[in-house]
């Protein structure tokens, strides 16, 4: 569930209440400006019509990887559905208020640390792997594109099942839409620094 992984969503927003609230209602308008039906929605997303109506009516909270689907499915970066606040042309988004989305007991962990709606969504995220860890990705929509810097240790990456060695200084981009994951197969944490740009729904 979100709020077992997610610790602040932005300014204002600090607990799950607000949060669920948020989603009902960014989830709501964005299906409506992209003039998707229920069903529309559940077939793009891969998420059941009745798990949508919950999340419109602000009675559960989804998991990451069901508000991943609904966000690729609507063209919109994670941080549009969770309700960054949007107004001046420039938006500082302190450490402490990235969006923590994914850890692990042993602590690798991945974090969102902004996103953007221009041109279709673009995401910055900041990833720690641990020694043993990975987190693997379902295919992104077509036209998504991945841009990653590791900067300490040595992330193998794997794309469409073939395997890549990327060491601390290198970096790399793929198209997302195939099958992905990325392992640390090391003794040594990796960090990386890795963009994401979403192409808009059509």
């Amino acid at each position: 569930m979100l709020d077992h992984v997610i610790q602040n969503i932005g300014r204002n927003v600090t607990d799950l209440d607000q949060l669920t609230q948020s989603l009902a209602r960014n989830l709501k308008r964005w299906r409506g400006e992209r003039g998707f039906t229920l069903d529309q929605l559940a077939a793009r997303a891969g998420v059941s019509r009745g798990m949508i109506i919950q999340i419109e009516q602000a009675r559960t909270n989804p998991s990451v990887g069901t508000t991943v689907k609904l966000a690729d499915a609507l063209g919109v970066s994670i941080t549009t559905l969770l309700d960054y606040e949007q107004g001046s042309p420039v938006r500082l988004v302190p450490a402490d208020q990235a969006v923590r989305l994914w850890s692990t007991e042993a602590g690798s962990a991945t974090t969102l640390l902004v996103g953007t709606e221009a041109r279709g969504p673009l995401e910055l995220w900041s990833w720690r792997l641990m020694p043993g860890d990975g987190s693997r990705s379902d295919p992104h929509p077509e036209g998504t594109v991945e841009l990653l810097h590791v900067t300490a240790g040595t992330l193998t990456l794997v794309v469409a099942d073939t395997p890549y060695a990327v060491d601390a200084g290198t970096s790399a981009t793929f198209e997302a839409h195939h099958p992905h994951a990325y392992r640390n197969e090391g003794t040594e944490p990796v960090e990386l620094t890795m963009a994401v740009s979403i192409p808009p729904a059509r």
